[in-house]
């Protein structure tokens, strides 16, 4: 059975694509039904890939070869969340310096902590670097892990985690704090939890969506720049 289908996969060039694209359709599919915050379509999406790939044997490797078109819409995908950025152009104008202050602010908290980790866990330096970009989206974090070290593939794995998370916790947060100002959140959202939670803050407001997509090119920057910086504070 399990030869029949490996010989039907191989043949099958794009069906690593149809097995996402469902996936994720089936994830949202439950998230719309449920109304639950944990029932994340992406989280949902990843848990029904692994639990199909593993019943069926197949092994990851021909997975991400078979799925990898879907991974160039990422990079255009993050460039089109300039549009509402556009349409909020004077609000980013009246408040540039706030919005600036507090995106750095974000990426020294994001770096900051892993370091802290670090120290507090022993982790070893290829393990902690690894860390480092947890929270920017995976087209740079996965570079900037792989440069100062660290594992690639295992850093994309905890940048998707961490953007999940934040798109899971974001409203809920954001309330728990007293976060009222859509500016505020945005920022936060972005800076934190990247492309993935991004996606929650279109969903919040226009403002927050404008802001967060902002955040993500900004910290992106940040990040690449102050990774190796930090790094150094490593044990």
């Amino acid at each position: 059975m399990y030869e029949l289908l490996e010989a039907y996969l191989s043949r099958c060039g794009v069906w690593g694509v149809v097995l996402t694209l469902g996936a994720f359709g089936l994830g949202t599919f439950v998230n719309r039904k449920t109304g639950k915050g944990w029932c994340n379509p992406l989280l949902l999406g990843s848990l029904f890939v692994i639990l199909l790939l593993s019943l069926l044997r197949v092994p990851y490797a021909e997975y991400r070869t078979s799925a990898e078109p879907v991974s160039y819409l990422l990079l255009p995908a993050t460039v089109s969340l300039a549009i509402p950025l556009y349409e909020k152009w004077q609000l980013l104008k009246e408040n540039t310096a706030a919005i600036f202050a507090g995106i750095f602010a974000g990426v020294a908290t994001s770096l900051g902590s892993v370091v802290l980790l670090a120290w507090l866990l022993k982790l070893e330096f290829f393990q902690a670097v690894t860390l480092l970009p947890k929270s920017v989206t995976t087209a740079i974090g996965m570079d900037v892990a792989a440069a100062l070290g660290g594992m690639a593939p295992l850093a994309g794995a905890v940048i998707i985690l961490t953007g999940i998370m934040g798109g899971i916790s974001a409203q809920w947060l954001c309330g728990f704090l007293n976060i009222t100002d859509p500016l505020a959140k945005g920022i936060a959202i972005g800076t934190a939890s990247h492309a993935i939670g991004t996606a929650k803050a279109l969903e919040m407001g226009e403002i927050e969506g404008a802001m967060s997509g902002l955040a993500i090119a900004v910290a992106g920057i940040l990040t690449a720049v102050l990774a190796p910086v930090f790094a150094g504070l490593l044990p």
